[in-house]
């Protein structure tokens, strides 16, 4: 058996074209920071300051989305 009659079969032919379409560039990977920021993993107390003060931003921003 093929390797794509094995995907297909199995139904996992879609899984592979959304892998094929990741950007796995640096500039996207670049993008997906920027876009889904996560908690710092080390750092400063300075960094997490002011991780905490975005935090605190963008909820207050959802917040006044909210009530418009």
């Amino acid at each position: 058996m093929r390797a794509d009659e094995y995907l297909k079969k199995h139904g996992l032919e879609d899984e592979k074209k959304n892998e094929d379409l990741k950007d796995n560039s640096l500039k996207g990977k670049a993008l997906e920071r920027a876009t889904h920021p996560d908690p710092p993993r080390a750092g400063s107390p300075h960094d997490w300051q002011e991780w905490e003060a975005f935090q605190a931003s963008e909820k207050q921003r959802k917040e006044a989305d909210a009530d418009k």
